[in-house]
């Protein structure tokens, strides 16, 4: 066998096994679809027919998953905006439950709104799995201040937040003329532009007015 056949298959396997400790699902689609042709190919390049059909089953697959993900990342039917007190149990629950991982993005924020403070909550469902969480603190003067936009780790690579600022109505309803989101990383600069948000004169926020979102 030649050396590199055989480099190309453990390399297969390493990426199948990689692939299984990812908790984000579309980074586990493509790593598994990646390891699962390479292993197609290196199991018919040595005739290990079972295999070979096996692997070639996997990658379709994981095709079929990736196109429909893809597909549905930005469908209004697939994702569902359910508007919760911000001392709701069960959003509190998802709060304490990932509050590390909230913590990384939204330093500082509390869970349980301070006495008197306005504040409205939103959760993003895909069907019963509650992926994404957003909190707007009513800073007065038809000012919204986003306190929190956060999505499970599995649907990481997505970006459910949008379903909530895309529907403009949530926030007139609330007395909104803009929103404003304070602190801006790196990372949320393609998703606050695609939502609508533009940096502030200074640069230090982004903001979005309401009547002018689509």
């Amino acid at each position: 066998m030649f050396p590199w056949l055989e480099i190309a298959g453990w390399v297969g396997s390493a990426l199948v096994v990689l692939s299984l400790t990812q908790a984000r699902v579309l980074r586990f689609r493509w790593l598994n679809l990646t390891g699962s042709v390479i292993a197609t190919a290196y199991n018919a390049i040595i005739g290990i027919w079972p295999f070979a059909a096996m692997n070639a089953a996997i990658a379709v697959i994981n095709v079929y998953w990736l196109v429909r993900l893809n597909r549905e990342r930005h469908d209004a039917g697939v994702y569902e905006v359910v508007e919760v007190a911000p001392d709701d149990a069960y959003l509190l629950h998802v709060l304490h439950t990932h509050a590390a991982d909230i913590e990384r993005f939204a330093p500082g924020f509390v869970a349980e709104p301070a006495p008197g403070e306005s504040r409205s909550a939103f959760l993003v469902q895909r069907g019963d799995e509650t992926v994404g969480v957003v909190e707007v603190r009513d800073a007065g003067d038809g000012v919204g201040v986003v306190e929190l936009d956060w999505v499970t780790q599995r649907f990481r690579d997505f970006t459910p937040g949008e379903f909530v600022h895309r529907r403009s109505g949530i926030f007139t309803a609330k007395g909104f003329r803009r929103v404003v989101v304070p602190q801006v990383g790196r990372s949320q600069v393609a998703y606050l532009r695609s939502v609508g948000f533009r940096p502030d004169d200074e640069g230090a926020r982004w903001v979005r007015d309401v009547a002018e979102a689509v």
